[in-house]
């Protein structure tokens, strides 16, 4: 990822807003301080992120959500919180050592019940969730490899349906989205889902700035048509 020095302001205001108004649990808390711990990088969402999927995935009346990056867990118990109690979320995860601290940082939250990680590539994970012909995902948030991102796109509405809410993570990545040469790597899958995101009749969307501790950036939010 691009290097950011965040301006100090952007993070004790989020700092303020995470105390005061989202207040995450000592679950949560948990599973950011077992990442730190294991080595893990620190490219978990926010905690005012993480709070706004539980909302959406309220607000959206999701039963069913599919995520694509685990890393330690902690957007996923931010969503799975957000389920009713008989609902189901589906996570991706590339690296097994990542899956285990997610399972357990999951079941400490008291939400294994709700939760099925699914190991390995997530290309092959999607194809394979299509094969189980299960009931379509309400949900779907994508935070993984930036490369395939229109890839991941494509599967989310695919695996949706009509009204199926899709929010991506990290779509401003510094600013490279208008100079693709600022991170060769990322930036092109990036640039290529945000003109998917505009250019596809299946889909209808925005995007949003932010800046805080994970310096400038943004997220996408779509609805399949």
């Amino acid at each position: 990822m691009i290097e950011h020095q965040p301006a100090p302001g952007w993070v004790a205001v989020e700092n303020f807003l995470a105390d005061v108004v989202v207040r995450p649990d000592s679950a949560l808390q948990r599973a950011v301080t077992s990442a730190l711990e294991a080595g893990m990088p620190p490219i978990e969402v926010a905690p005012n992120a993480g709070k706004l999927l539980k909302l959406l995935v309220q607000l959206s009346g999701a039963r069913r959500v599919l995520e694509i990056g685990t890393l330690a867990g902690f957007s996923t118990i931010w969503m799975a919180q957000g389920l009713p109690a008989d609902g189901r979320l589906v996570t991706c995860e590339y690296l097994p050592k990542h899956a285990r601290i997610a399972r357990a940082n999951i079941d400490n939250a008291g939400l294994g019940h709700k939760v099925d990680i699914r190991i390995g590539a997530a290309l092959d994970t999607l194809h394979a969730l299509e094969s189980e012909a299960g009931p379509p995902f309400d949900f779907v948030f994508i935070d993984a490899d930036k490369e395939n991102n229109p890839h991941y796109l494509d599967w989310a509405i695919r695996l949706g349906r009509p009204g199926t809410t899709i929010v991506m993570d990290n779509v401003v990545w510094e600013g490279a989205v208008l100079d693709a040469s600022m991170d060769t790597v990322n930036a092109p899958g990036i640039i290529s889902a945000l003109q998917m995101l505009g250019d596809d009749a299946r889909l209808d969307g925005t995007v949003m700035q932010t800046v805080g501790s994970k310096g400038w950036d943004g997220f996408a939010l779509a609805i399949v048509r």
